[in-house]
């Protein structure tokens, strides 16, 4: 069906600069692995006051509460996403039951799905250790009684070490624990010091592999018995492109040549110096005027990105775009040669779904959670291997059968990944920890 394609496409010349606007006339073939548009909260409309709990309602069967401070309107990245994929899809399947949102700032009212979510904000807000240990055992527990709450579910890894209610909550790794350095010094020893706690605290613990799942029970000692793998989904909006759209998207962003692709936050557990240094031995050896397109903000620590970046014989081919907007990153994930994500540890990886979506090819690195994801839709690598990760974009460059296999094994694979599934999962599991 011929229709219209307005995107706002940003010039890409080493840094992310200012968009324009493209009109594509795109005849778009019907569907193949597309999802429906997601939900867009660009209008930043707040409630800026505390609302009360609304009184005990009898036709209520279960009073569910919920940290919900990383729904930030316009910021929505790892904790906040996989926040709102799953309260989003609870409150509104489950409207006989009654959901308190407990923010730590004022809210957009965007992020109150249905009628049976009440919404209040407790200060401070939670971005420290002072404040995390404020909001959550002064301030939580006391919300949590003066609505009844039956089950408190935190998203975050984090929870409340002084309240009574029954509590589940979701651990994505234990990166804090194995790579406390990795971590930015304000967090780092609250961090040490208290997510074993908040994981024996727990009376049910959800993670987002086997890996992590596992991982808690090893270095823990947490009985497994009481922790549940629910895996991820796959955000809305990521679909494959036909040729003509693709082309369209290179010229923009990669002056008409094909790319590898990274999607994530630039730190180091993301391992982007070796991955930039495999780059180069892949140009090097085969010439392909190919380029490295890498998708993220700067976390913490990137002196080592730069530096590869400076020494890098290919550096006018290596774009840094910064954060790139939710429909950017679906047209870039879409349009390039394969996605590159050799990140030394994972608790999931979101990226390698996104490209399932999207039918990119996949170039995963074979530790952690990800091989548990990846399937055998992705080509494995050794990530601490500049020489194997070089091999694996060559294979992908070189050997189109190859990752042809891998885009039809990515559309068997990502069927075991569902939102809709994950929020269910959650659910049942918190009407377990009320005993309902």
């Amino acid at each position: 069906m011929l229709h219209y394609l307005c995107v706002s496409i940003a010039r890409v010349k080493g840094s992310f600069a200012t968009g324009r606007y493209l009109m594509l006339t795109l005849r778009r073939a019907g569907g193949k692995g597309k999802q429906p548009q997601q939900p867009v909260f660009a209008n930043h409309e707040r409630n800026s006051k505390k609302r009360a709990p609304r009184a005990v309602c009898s036709v209520y069967k279960v009073k569910i509460a919920i940290n919900t401070r990383f729904l930030l309107p316009g910021r929505l990245e790892g904790f906040g996403w996989y926040t709102h994929e799953i309260a989003r899809r609870m409150a509104l399947a489950h409207p006989e039951d009654e959901f308190l949102f407990l923010f730590d700032r004022p809210y957009d009212k965007r992020f109150i799905y249905a009628d049976n979510v009440t919404p209040l904000v407790l200060f401070p807000r939670a971005r420290h250790a002072a404040a995390f240990y404020a909001w959550f055992e002064w301030r939580v527990p006391k919300a949590l009684r003066d609505f009844g709450a039956d089950v408190f579910f935190s998203p975050d890894a984090m929870c409340s070490l002084s309240a009574t209610t029954p509590t589940a909550m979701t651990c994505h790794d234990l990166v804090p624990l194995h790579y406390p350095r990795q971590i930015p010094f304000r967090h780092r020893y609250y961090l040490l010091h208290y997510l074993p706690k908040f994981l024996r605290r727990a009376d049910r613990i959800i993670t987002v592999s086997e890996y992590v799942r596992q991982d808690i029970v090893r270095s823990c000692g947490v009985p497994s018995e009481k922790i549940v793998a629910v895996y991820n989904g796959c955000r809305e909006g990521f679909s494959p492109l036909d040729d003509a759209e693709k082309r369209v998207v290179r010229k923009e962003f990669a002056d008409r040549q094909e790319y590898f692709f990274y999607s994530g936050a630039i730190h180091p557990r993301k391992n982007i110096p070796r991955l930039i240094r495999a780059y180069d031995r892949f140009r090097q050896k085969t010439g392909a005027p190919v380029k490295l397109l890498l998708a993220g903000r700067f976390a913490w620590k990137t002196g080592a990105v730069k530096t590869a970046l400076e020494h890098s014989p290919f550096r006018d081919d290596i774009r840094l775009l910064g954060y790139v907007t939710d429909e950017h990153l679906a047209l870039l994930m879409a349009s390039a040669l394969a996605l590159v994500y050799v990140s030394t540890s994972e608790g999931f990886g979101l990226p390698l779904l996104e490209a399932m979506y999207a039918e990119t090819p996949v170039l995963s690195a074979n530790a952690t959670a990800l091989p548990e994801v990846a399937g055998n839709a992705a080509l494995l690598v050794d990530p601490y291997s500049e020489a194997e990760i070089a091999e694996g974009m060559e294979r992908l460059w070189a050997d189109r059968t190859c990752a042809a296999h891998l885009i039809d094994a990515g559309r068997r694979q990502r069927k075991r990944f569902s939102w809709d599934h994950a929020a269910e999962q959650t659910y049942q599991l918190l009407k377990e920890t009320a005993g309902k």
